[in-house]
């Protein structure tokens, strides 16, 4: 009897630990070894010089790391692209070193793969192989190189937001929720994900593969992009979402597409790889201001990212969040015009002011997310006011709280 009653409650914190692993902070730090090249300082928010990643993880609680990968990047100066493997592979290992996850997002292309582009690489094309066969052939050497130079990742991404498909030669390759699922660029769209999954199972079969779009502020459209690749068995694990307001409209549309998604897709765990907001100076462009409730400023960026996390916490399939480009610091170089320039313009949405180059309130502030994930005891369930939203450890709803075991109630795992 004794080791029945043992074996259960080992088995119970097993499960916890589980699932509390699977709670990712992070931040895209693709840039970090550029600025740092030219020694751009980092300081924390009372002025003393830092690392800036290993402040990140000691300070703000970061867990994992994401880095962007090119084929062949154009490495145009001040561009940000200039990620190619050789590079990924020391800023893997670095962060791996560091005792962080790795999440590696593949972009399958020489530049900026995104909505709007998603170009095939120069060398590519022409071959006489299919572009099935050559992304399931770069992602596994890619992969193998990386778990060689001792940065194996932990999340995959295949592809970096392919709402509309990827590897396009032509705007006819392009996907659409209005055409047939069953049409050429859909079936195109499948088999070019089915490959490169394919490559992450047989290489790093631990890690987690991510397919990232960024229809965040559309519900409808979201979960019509994955109904359509969990019908043709489209290999993953989480649905990655990129959300910018604006871009993608206010929290409460990114709270409707979450929960239609936590309901369509229980099997799934869902994470926001990419988010930032202002702290200075909103483009031009009049939709930054009509749907941006906070202010360009560091106390609105700090607002921005506190009703992001509180939203984020009420939707318990929400495991990881990331910001994008938090060590945006200046432009790296004297002057605009420098030989060492990092960036030839300011986005004004990272975690270091660009002029003191110190840390912003909201890099601790992200931490929250973290905290509010934690388990608590079955005491201090009983002690919240709305013990509702209740879903089990797998994440099937459930009508009631359970008599033992772990559950999920209001985004927050219980244990009792």
């Amino acid at each position: 009897m004794t080791r029945t009653i043992l074996t259960g409650i080992l088995c119970v914190m097993s499960l916890g630990m589980t699932a509390q692993n699977k709670i990712s902070l992070g931040a895209d730090i693709s840039m970090l070894p550029e600025y740092e090249r030219v020694n751009t300082p980092y300081y924390d928010n009372s002025g003393t010089k830092i690392d800036a990643l290993t402040y990140m993880k000691d300070e703000a609680k970061m867990n994992s790391m994401r880095v962007r990968l090119f084929v062949s990047p154009n490495g145009a100066t001040g561009s940000g692209v200039c990620q190619d493997l050789e590079y990924v592979k020391k800023l893997g290992k670095r962060i791996k070193d560091a005792g962080m996850d790795f999440l590696l997002d593949f972009h399958y292309s020489d530049s900026w793969a995104d909505p709007a582009n998603q170009s095939i690489p120069k060398s590519w094309l022409p071959s006489s192989h299919s572009l099935t066969e050559i992304i399931y052939t770069y992602t596994k050497e890619s992969l193998e190189a990386l778990v060689s130079a001792g940065a194996t990742p932990d999340f995959v991404q295949i592809g970096n937001e392919v709402s509309y498909g990827m590897l396009w030669g032509s705007d006819n390759d392009k996907c659409y929720t209005s055409q047939s699922a069953e049409g050429t660029q859909w079936k195109r769209f499948y088999s070019l994900l089915s490959s490169a999954a394919k490559a992450v199972r047989e290489v790093t079969p631990n890690a987690k593969i991510i397919i990232h779009t960024e229809r965040s502020g559309e519900a409808n459209t979201t979960k019509e992009i994955y109904s359509r690749l969990n019908a043709h068995n489209v290999d993953y694990d989480i649905i990655g979402l990129s959300y910018y307001p604006f871009f993608h409209n206010y929290i409460n549309y990114l709270s409707s597409t979450l929960s239609t998604i936590e309901t369509a897709f229980p099997d799934k765990d869902i994470q926001i790889v990419e988010t930032a907001y202002y702290y200075q100076y909103f483009a031009s462009d009049s939709k930054y201001n009509t749907q941006s409730k906070w202010a360009a400023s560091p106390t609105g960026q700090e607002a921005f990212v506190s009703d992001l996390i509180t939203e984020l916490n009420n939707h318990p399939k929400v495991t990881g969040l990331y910001y994008w480009f938090p060590e945006e610091n200046g432009n790296g170089g004297a002057t605009w015009s420098a030989s060492n320039v990092v960036l030839t313009s300011w986005l004004n949405r990272g975690l270091w002011d660009n002029t003191s180059h110190k840390a912003l309130p909201t890099l601790l502030k992200l931490k929250d997310f973290l905290t509010a994930k934690e388990a608590l005891s079955i005491d201090d369930i009983k002690k919240d006011e709305r013990p509702t939203n209740l879903f089990s450890i797998t994440g099937q709803k459930i009508s009631s709280i359970p008599s033992h075991g772990i559950f999920i109630s209001n985004g927050k795992k219980i244990a009792r």
